[in-house]
């Protein structure tokens, strides 16, 4: 095993790797109980959603551990499991079926841009500015909707958007839950997000606000899910499918990119500014992205938390197989289930929100042409509640933006195919 995972080489050991791997699936876990609990907005079974989170985390972190031998944890990502839930099935009227079928189908062609090498091509299209407006968009999108949830934000006829009634039990639970968090995370406790939720839910069980239900049980089963992707395949072949799907492809691509790219920096794993075993990385991700499809689960991605696992030292894949390891174990906690509420989920949501909007400092805001479709890209994703109306106003406002100012040349032709896409998206919408 130390010569597999080349602990000499990388100045490691078992101990550090295994500590490593708890604290990763720690500043992660809370990921078992939020993705349910936004999925089963959408009509999904709560029960099943838990187990095939659990099951896409614990096979695409093995996958990555094994093959690209990366300290890096995969689970279905924040952000396309609320664009799943609220853009497609709430905002579109998708059924829950189409759109994991619609994942399944992201999922395929990445892995085809993966062995193919075409990745590269689509990386170097898109301007990274418009890459960090996407990021921080669905940073805002997710912590709106976790203030919605809250019941922080509700609806208002005269204003659309009111603040809601902060005397109520849950909502002081939610608050009081963002307040435990951001404290913890501004001590620098790695797992902050997740020991949040946890004092949270036990506040909310003292003052009767959830129901326990045990600690330990039977894994719930994945009938209600299983295989409806492939069931529903032959209903992606639509305009509004073909955005959705290139939603999916695009935030899972560029977020899986970044989060390769900084951790292994942290690391110390890049060579010459290139990332070995890069293609083997990607494709443990995109094929996580299908099992998670097939057992029943948005988009599958390289988590960011596992910077706290590298913090500690990990540096090999064995931080990702212990990693993959506790998510198996977590499968026999689903009772948990019952005093996670949206109250306790909320502050996670918020929480994830801030940190994705860190990406907005990295767009030059003086470059006008850039500047408006970053903007909006960002602004209309909270503001129409949809992720993938926010991209596609970005998108077709870039093209215009670089045409009109001279600057042609720079546009890549992918740029143009994804304007007249978006263009047709929103005349058959």
């Amino acid at each position: 095993m130390k010569k597999f995972f080349q602990f000499e080489q990388l100045g490691t050991n078992f101990r550090t790797e295994f500590t490593a791997g708890l604290t990763t699936f720690l500043a992660m876990a809370y990921i078992l109980f939020v993705n349910p609990d936004i999925l089963s907005a959408a009509g999904m079974d709560q029960g099943a959603v838990f187990t095939a989170t659990a099951i896409a985390a614990a096979i695409g972190t093995l996958l990555m551990g094994l093959l690209a031998k990366y300290p890096i944890a995969l689970a279905p990502g924040m952000g396309l499991n609320a664009f799943f839930a609220f853009s497609v099935v709430i905002g579109m009227d998708i059924p829950w079926e189409t759109a994991l079928a619609g994942v399944l189908a992201s999922g395929l062609i990445f892995i085809v841009l993966t062995l193919t090498g075409l990745r590269e091509l689509v990386i170097n299209a898109i301007p990274a500015e418009l890459k960090k407006a996407v990021g921080a968009g669905i940073g805002l999108f997710i912590a709106f909707v976790g203030l919605q949830n809250a019941g922080i934000v509700v609806n208002d006829d005269s204003t659309l958007l009111a603040i809601g009634d902060v005397t109520s039990p849950a909502v002081l639970l939610a608050i009081f839950g963002l307040v435990i968090s951001v404290i913890l995370l501004a001590m620098r406790i790695k797992a902050g997000i997740f020991y949040g939720m946890v004092i949270t839910a036990i506040v909310g069980l003292i003052f009767g606000l959830a129901e326990f239900n045990g600690i330990v049980g039977s894994v719930p089963s994945l009938a209600p899910t299983f295989g409806e992707a492939f069931t529903h395949f032959g209903d992606i072949f639509t305009i509004q499918m073909l955005v959705v799907i290139l939603t999916f492809l695009f935030v899972d691509f560029f977020d899986t990119a970044g989060t390769l790219v900084a951790v292994s920096s942290q690391a110390g794993l890049m060579k010459d500014n290139k990332l070995p075993r890069a293609g083997k990385a990607l494709f443990a991700d995109s094929a996580a992205t299908v099992v998670g499809a097939a057992v029943g689960t948005s988009t599958t991605t390289s988590y960011i938390e596992s910077s706290s696992g590298v913090a500690v030292g990990g540096r090999s894949g064995f931080t990702s197989v212990v990693t993959a390891g506790f998510f198996l174990l977590a499968l026999f906690f689903s009772p948990l289930l019952s005093i996670v509420t949206s109250a306790v989920t909320a502050p996670a949501l918020i929480i994830v929100g801030v940190l994705m909007a860190t990406a907005l400092k990295d767009i030059d805001w003086n470059d006008f042409t850039i500047a408006v479709p970053a903007f909006l890209t960002v602004i209309m994703m909270p503001l129409t509640y949809s992720i993938a109306t926010g991209i596609a106003i970005g998108f077709i406002f870039y093209p215009i933006t670089m045409l009109v100012t001279g600057k042609a040349k720079q546009i890549h032709p992918v740029m143009y195919f994804l304007f007249v896409i978006f263009v047709l998206y929103f005349i058959f919408l």
